[in-house]
């Protein structure tokens, strides 16, 4: 079975009248890391936001197609059913829910009805992916993300992304906060989901996480759009010289930074 594919096409996105995306191409095909990475307040969360229909986010220009199907057509739960994952930056809280029963119902949101996911398969894989990602197990009845830590929040984050299995994950920042020691589980825990099946866009400021994750593929936004792309080593070299010499071999002026962004 091959892998999905999201294709995204001269996307423009504007939040409360602001422009934001100014034309994004990019297509990811299961199997494949993609990084989008560029400075403050280019788009890069809004384009996450874009593609998972939240609705304080405007398209007024272009398309998402998820294997051939319009995406934009799609409310944000047809979005998650189809294959799409969102790891979003800061986790919300749900009081009464507790993590294993939102999970469960989660799954089975993406299955036949008759073909639910059994308690005791259920349990097994969860157990197994709490192990992979040094979670304690009470976090499983504990209310989603409610008095955990920014740390739990991000393992939680990738313990779902486990658990439901997509089609395309996009990953929002969600190295940002963690030491050494969580990243280091974070990053095993989306090394494990590596398949032909599966393709992933990690969003992210820094190298970091790229050093444990490798991408395919990277590519920079500057002013809403992707502006240059290539492989691992051009993370490398914007670790190390930052983004003024893409400015400058491109003759862009100096960002305005969206607080929407």
């Amino acid at each position: 079975m091959a892998g999905s594919t999201l294709e995204i096409k001269d996307l423009h996105v504007e939040i409360e009248g602001e422009k934001i995306l100014n034309g994004v191409n990019l297509t990811l095909t299961g199997g494949e890391f993609h990084a989008v990475m560029g400075p403050n307040g280019t788009g890069k969360s809004t384009l996450a936001s874009a593609i998972m229909g939240h609705p304080k986010y405007e398209v007024t220009q272009g398309d998402i197609f998820l294997d051939g199907e319009n995406v934009l057509e799609m409310e944000v739960d047809e979005r998650a059913q189809a294959g799409l994952f969102l790891a979003m930056q800061y986790p919300s809280e749900i009081s009464g829910v507790t993590n294993s029963d939102f999970l469960r119902s989660s799954i089975n949101a993406r299955r036949e009805e008759g073909d639910e996911i059994s308690l005791m398969k259920f349990i097994k894989e969860m157990d197994s992916k709490m192990d992979t990602l040094d979670i304690d197990k009470n976090m499983a009845q504990r209310y989603l993300n409610e008095g955990f830590s920014g740390g739990e929040k991000k393992r939680n984050e990738i313990l779902q992304l486990m658990m439901i299995q997509p089609a395309i994950a996009i990953l929002d920042e969600i190295d940002s906060g963690l030491d050494i020691d969580a990243l280091k589980v974070v990053a095993k825990g989306i090394n494990d989901m590596r398949d032909d099946n599966f393709g992933c866009l990690i969003i992210t400021h820094y190298q970091r996480l790229l050093n444990y994750v490798t991408p395919d593929n990277v590519h920079v936004m500057m002013q809403g759009r992707i502006v240059k792309s290539g492989g691992p080593e051009l993370a490398q070299r914007l670790e190390e010289e930052g983004y003024d010499w893409i400015k400058d071999e491109l003759g862009i002026e100096d960002e305005t930074v969206s607080q929407n962004a």
